[in-house]
């Protein structure tokens, strides 16, 4: 037997030209019983293979069960006759997680570990490394080895020879490895396929004798197949940033260096078998799996209650709080169950954690949302983390916490965009950064990428590249028709290079580029994160992330808590900032007055310009259709205008029932109770899995499997394997073939991107807070949304307008009367009015805008005052001047940029650093030529993107109403063109 012991996949970034993935299933096609993935100076590409390790043992589990069940088709086949390819295949390869480690001092190292010791070893090594380096970068000594060996079985890398004959630099750094380690470690032999391997073997062997190193054999794969030579030398073209052509010795000399049988190996090490045999009595050793990584949530308790009684406390004194009257029973009911599962579960430290990260953010006045599944539970209602009542919705808890998935529960909590950091570094002061990271995010080559990577490393010219990637669409969505696209842009699709780019690009599409971080899924430990998983440096300044991204921590069941941004929250809250200090009512999300008849009726006629999730054109154009009268309508219209319900051609049927037009049908009684509060329709991802199960028969197994291919934004999409057991299942259980097919159509649109009922039900929340908002405080509603901007479809000139159209008096930027933010102002009749701010100018920094406001004193009267008092530069000044802010000191546009351009210096002399108070001579006045209305608007659309004046539109609405005339007379009304 043989093992591989030291593969290379595409997570050594731009070098490996495979999956790990791929290896695995390669592994079982040519019989291998165990392959460790060892990439360099990292292990994120290791959960990838372990979870389809566990899908082929899934797949052979259910060829037996169906080989138990049935007789064998055919005669049996005789023995002497081979094994076709498609024969079943029983052996499952193993998974041995590995590294391999690059020093800066030593040769390269294969750390192999031997048990769970020797994992932390490994990930307490990688991470000193990637701590002391920058992002992508790992540096690492054989000092670190020393300290880190634990548990750890090494193979040495021998160098190539620097002379004929010798053996490198190499060698003392090996007799002190050798040393350090006896009994620990290996000599790697792995074939050069120069012709030569034979010699080369016969002097390694040698030098191990030497170093009373045991040796080991191993083809040091780069690919799975051979057929990747192309792709692994466009990989490094791009890694060296030059053109295949230019590669030289650091292409591939042939396809060989690929993952290797048993038969193969002892051809290559002919005379060298024990070498062979050593990868495989070795591997029997290396018994550890990523199976045996068990996560530990933080205890969460205190010295005098246990995780258990401190929740149970939390959450009747919440009980309490969000019924002060006194609760429902059916709040109570809900409650004791839910307490009962997460004890049962033991989950109970980690709805401490989460209600410990949200009680730190109101402690600072942060406003925050839960969401997902969150809002289905009584438990998150009363520990604060969401305002949504469980009473809104109809979802049932075990949909969040299951004891049949037995898998972490998953709370995503939103906070405001502009100070979600703060909650950020809270955490990793209170755990440490030894105990807390962020997930990971793998960057995919896509289209646009894949196209200009590919194009330039195989000598495509920019004109070239430019023309395919503008037809993205065409090739990625039209398959067949790419070389129709070609001629259409003037390419030649028969052109033998650009035949060959296209098909790398289409075998480089999600390939792994780089890691990034994730948007805020924390991984939160008991013990040391780092001996769970490598720890190291983010690109933003005091983060820290694992490697893994959310898919690997979900495979080995790991915790993740989401800390999110959303700009919504920031405008509400300074929305309540602003109404508390305006008109002395301070609201919360969840004291805000329910089910307001003024609100929906703003909403059926569209009136949604900045109200959260509703604004788009399409929601717009659906809401006079909808006409939403209660808080579950806002759920359905969150959820309707989404890929899902739209693919599946669930929007019109639902419509057509909801206005009375076609009669309420199900299917089945069984589908009715899935479907009936929806009339029959399937609008939710919960209900497209119910479909699963209850329509076409799912088994829990295959309905969870279903579910973890419906995430979100999913890099490899698999919805579609389940297609013909979907559609097998529906007709089995005689439901109508095109009910069945619209029904998978939407599956497959949950499929790219997947939205629940419970992210309806959060969402529907904000959209009604931000609707109240703008339905009773328009100003107040647009003064937020424009100090919490960039966010939203629309530009400030659109609010702004908006704004005015209800009634709203805005007023411009004035250097004595406006601060950094827009704020709400008396407008002299009763009422406020919004005075824009100095955010508004493009060019103004907040820092500017406060130096200006604090020594504004009773007001500046002339430009020079600005740069005497408040210091600030020429530069800025003008751009002051450009917005026209000078009006309130009797300084037209064009007067003020006359005055700014004077000042020539950052600072005034000492002589002239004090007011003068008219000492100095009088400059004489320049006359300069008055602003036509058009030219003022494209100013201020320069300056600050909006302007109060006039909008474009009007100065051509001349020319663009067409001329008509009255039958009776003949006479022109409007104006000529």
């Amino acid at each position: 037997m043989y093992a591989e012991l030291s593969i290379t996949s595409n997570f050594t970034f731009l070098t490996g030209a495979s999956h790990p993935e791929e290896y695995m299933a390669r592994a079982v096609t040519l019989g291998l019983p165990a392959i460790a993935i060892a990439d360099d100076n990292s292990v994120a590409g290791i959960v990838r293979a372990h979870t389809e390790a566990r899908e082929i043992a899934r797949k052979v589990r259910e060829r037996q069960a169906w080989e138990t069940q049935n007789t064998q088709i055919g005669p049996p086949r005789p023995g002497h006759i081979p094994k076709p390819p498609s024969y079943p295949i029983y052996d499952i390869p193993r998974l041995i997680p590995a590294a391999r480690l690059i020093f800066t001092d030593a040769p390269p190292v294969t750390a192999l570990p031997l048990n769970r010791q020797g994992w932390a070893s490994l990930c307490r090594l990688l991470s000193t490394g990637r701590l002391r380096a920058e992002k992508g970068d790992c540096i690492l000594h054989l000092s670190d080895l020393e300290e880190f060996s634990d548990g750890l079985h090494l193979l040495l890398w021998p160098q190539a020879p620097t002379s004929q004959g010798g053996a490198g630099e190499w060698v003392p750094q090996a007799e002190q490895l050798a040393r350090r380690f006896a009994g620990w470690m290996h000599l790697l032999l792995s074939p050069r396929y120069d012709g030569a391997d034979t010699a080369y073997f016969a002097e390694l062997e040698a030098e191990s004798q030497k170093l009373d190193l045991p040796i080991i054999a191993s083809a040091a794969p780069l690919m799975h197949h051979g057929r990747r030579r192309k792709l692994a030398d466009v990989v490094s073209a791009i890694r060296l940033r030059c053109k295949v052509d230019e590669l030289g010795h650091n292409a591939l000399v042939n396809g060989e260096q690929r993952l290797r049988s048993k038969d193969e190996m002892l051809h290559i090490f002919k005379g060298f078998e024990g070498a062979v045999t050593e990868a495989h009595r070795l591997s029997e050793q290396l018994t550890f799996s990523l199976d045996e990584l068990r996560y530990e949530y933080p205890d969460e308790g205190s010295e005098h209650e246990t995780p258990a009684q401190r929740l149970h406390r939390l959450a009747h004194e919440g009980l309490a709080w969000r019924y002060p009257a006194g609760s429902p029973d059916k709040a109570k009911q809900m409650l004791a169950h839910e307490l009962a599962l997460i004890g049962k579960l033991k989950y109970e430290p980690y709805f401490l954690t989460v209600r410990d990260i949200v009680t730190f953010a109101r402690s600072r006045h942060i406003l925050c949302q839960g969401r997902g599944s969150a809002a289905n539970s009584v438990v998150c209602f009363c520990l604060g983390i969401t305002e949504v009542s469980p009473e809104m919705g109809t979802m049932v808890f075990e949909r969040f916490v299951s004891e049949a998935r037995d898998e972490p529960p998953d709370i995503d909590v939103d906070f405001e965009h502009e100070r979600r950091e703060e909650v950020i570094q809270w955490i990793y002061q209170r755990y440490g950064r030894e105990r807390a990271g962020i997930c990971a995010t793998v960057i995919h080559y896509r289209g646009k990428r894949a196209i200009r990577e590919v194009g330039r490393a195989m000598g495509l010219t920019e004109d070239t590249i430019s023309g395919l990637s503008s037809q993205l669409w065409g090739f990625f969505s039209a398959e067949g028709l790419e070389a129709q696209r070609m001629r259409e842009i003037g390419l030649d699709p028969e052109d033998r290079r650009l035949q060959q780019t296209m098909a790398l690009v289409y075998e480089i599409v999600g390939f792994p580029r780089h890691l990034s971080q994730h948007v805020g899924g924390f991984i939160i430990t008991e013990g040391r994160l780092d001996e769970l998983v490598p720890i190291e440096n983010a690109t933003m300044e005091d983060r820290t992330v694992i490697c893994w991204d959310k898919d690997d921590i979900d495979s080995l069941g790991i915790l993740k808590v989401d800390v999110l941004s959303l700009g919504m929250l920031t405008c509400i809250r300074k929305a309540f900032d602003l109404i508390g200090q305006h008109h002395q009512t301070h609201y919360t999300l969840a004291t805000l007055p329910p089910e307001d008849p003024k609100v929906y009726d703003m909403l059926c006629v569209a009136d949604s310009i900045g109200v959260f999730q509703v604004e788009s054109r399409a929601q717009m154009n659906f809401l006079p259709r909808m006409k939403p009268r209660k808080f579950y309508d806002l759920v359905i219209e969150v959820a309707i205008i989404r890929p899902g319900p739209i693919q599946g051609d669930m929007v019109h049927p639902y419509i057509r029932r909801r206005n009375g037009e076609e009669p309420v049908v199900f299917p089945s009684d069984a589908l009715g109770e899935v479907l009936g509060k929806t009339m029959g329709v399937p609008l939710f991802q919960e209900q497209a899995m119910q479909i699963a199960i209850v329509g076409a028969g799912f088994t829990p197994e295959q309905a969870d499997r279903l579910r973890r291919s419906l995430a979100t934004f999913k890099k490899h999409g698999n919805v579609s394997e389940f297609r013909s057991l979907f559609l097998r299942g529906m007709e089995r259980n005689n439901y109508d073939r095109e009910f069945a097919e619209r029904c998978f159509s939407q599956i497959e649109g949950f499929g790219s991107y997947g939205f629940p009922e419970s992210h309806a039900a959060s969402f529907a929340l904000l959209v009604y807070a931000s609707a109240w908002i703008k339905c009773h405080h328009p100003g107040i509603f647009a003064c937020a949304l424009l100090n919490a901007q960039p966010m939203g479809f629309y530009a400030p000139a659109q609010i702004v307008r908006d704004a005015r159209e209800h009634g709203v008096e805005v007023r411009p930027v004035c250097i004595n009367s406006s601060y950094w933010d827009n704020v709400m102002e008396p407008d002299g009749r009763g009422g406020l009015a919004l005075r824009l701010g100095f955010r508004q100018i493009k060019g103004v920094c907040e820092e500017d805008a406060e130096w200006l406001t604090a020594a504004r004193g009773n007001g500046y009267h002339e430009i020079e005052d600005i740069w005497r008092r408040a210091g600030l530069g020429p530069s800025v000044i003008e751009r002051l001047a450009e917005a026209d802010v000078f009006a309130s000191c009797g300084l037209t546009r064009r007067e003020a940029l006359w005055h700014a351009k004077a000042i020539a210096s950052t600072k005034p002399l000492p002589l002239f650093a004090q007011d003068l108070e008219g000492e100095v001579l009088d400059e004489p006045a320049a006359y300069l030529p008055q602003m036509a209305l058009g030219e003022q608007v494209v100013e201020d659309y320069v300056a600050m993107r909006l302007s109060l004046k006039a909008h474009p539109v009007a100065l051509l609405r001349h020319l663009l109403t067409p001329v008509q005339y009255t039958r009776a007379e003949g006479a022109i009304e409007g104006s000529a063109p």
